[in-house]
């Protein structure tokens, strides 16, 4: 069981291509909602393929974060849910930033739930431990 889902509000400032550049530049989502509940509208994409998170996996290494990200990742673990959040400006330049809490991206975070019976193993593939900068191991995409 796998299922991607990734929101981010587009507040009144910000174009909607924009948004959902910043979500597409980290996942491979091709379809998106646009929910028009509370203060702003918000860019709800989903997917249940493990497939979609390959540039969110390239990108940890390109940017040598994989332990950040792993801290991230286990962090926001529960069970079989993983939650972390991303600052939304960032994500539009290529580039991962976590956030903890909203106030840190000004125009509020990209928010990703991630629901699978393997939260460990999509850990350990996103976000090996490493020693010295390099990853303790290389896994193959999880069959999820």
């Amino acid at each position: 069981m796998f299922l991607l889902r990734v929101e981010a509000e587009v507040r009144h400032t910000e174009d909607l291509k924009k948004v959902v550049k910043s979500i597409t530049n980290f996942f491979s989502i091709k379809h998106y909602v646009v929910r028009e509940e509370g203060p702003y509208p918000t860019v709800v994409a989903e997917s249940d393929r493990v497939e979609s998170l390959l540039k969110f996996h390239d990108i940890l290494r390109r940017e040598r974060i994989l332990d950040s990200a792993r801290k991230v990742l286990e962090h926001g673990r529960r069970e079989k849910t993983i939650v972390f959040k991303l600052h939304k400006q960032s994500a539009y330049a290529g580039h991962p930033s976590f956030v903890s809490i909203d106030s840190e991206s000004p125009l509020g975070p990209i928010k990703v739930r991630i629901l699978t019976d393997g939260a460990d193993e999509l850990i350990d593939w996103l976000a090996p431990k490493t020693s010295g900068g390099r990853p303790l191991w290389d896994k193959p995409i999880p069959d999820l």
